[in-house]
C-alpha cells in the first residue's frame, strides 16, 4: 500500500498537487512521493520551477493530473 499522506524525504503532508507533480515528473504508477520542495532538490532547481510547471499543466487542462 502506499503513501499518500507524507512526503518520503522529510515527512511533511502532501496535498494533491505534490503527488500529481511527482506523477507527472517521475512516475505515473509512483506510490510514495516527494513534497514540491524536496522534488525540487531531487531535480536540483528551485521550487518556483516546479510550481511554475504546476501552473502551466493545470492552465493548460490537458493533463487529467492537474483537473
Amino acid at each position: 500500500m502506499g503513501n499518500y499522506t507524507t512526503c518520503r524525504s522529510c515527512g511533511g503532508p502532501l496535498g494533491s498537487d505534490d503527488i500529481a507533480i511527482y506523477r507527472k515528473l517521475v512516475f505515473r504508477g509512483a506510490e510514495d512521493f516527494l513534497c514540491i520542495g524536496c522534488l525540487a532538490a531531487y531535480f536540483h532547481c528551485p521550487r518556483e520551477e516546479i510550481e511554475k510547471r504546476i501552473r502551466y499543466y493545470r492552465e493548460s487542462g490537458e493533463c487529467t493530473l492537474f483537473r
